[in-house]
């Protein structure tokens, strides 16, 4: 876990932070406040990749379709491999279909 370097009370204050907005508008307003608008492009971005991989799309169809460079969606694909298995978890809640 990448992650655990970071781990501790100011991490923790910002995820406790992101689980009491309660609505797509709070959401926007407080990333909009806390983020830049390049590091919301990755984040969405990376969903995105994410998606079209599960869906079983080709590097090439990724790229073209979410301007994602092969670099992010190396990475994304590691992830899905060899991460934690969030994405999955946050796709099986959005009730995404992993069919093309």
């Amino acid at each position: 876990m990448q992650i655990e370097k970071l781990r501790g009370k100011a991490l923790d204050e910002l995820f406790d932070a992101i689980l009491t907005l309660e609505t797509r508008e709070e959401c926007y307003q407080f990333f909009d406040d806390i983020c830049t608008v390049n590091e919301l492009q990755s984040f969405s971005q990376r969903l995105q990749v994410a998606k079209m991989i599960k869906q079983g799309y080709t590097y090439a169809h990724i790229e073209k379709e979410s301007g994602a460079s092969t670099a992010t969606i190396s990475r994304v694909k590691r992830s899905l491999q060899w991460g934690n298995d969030a994405y999955t978890m946050i796709l099986e809640r959005m009730n995404i279909d992993f069919e093309k």
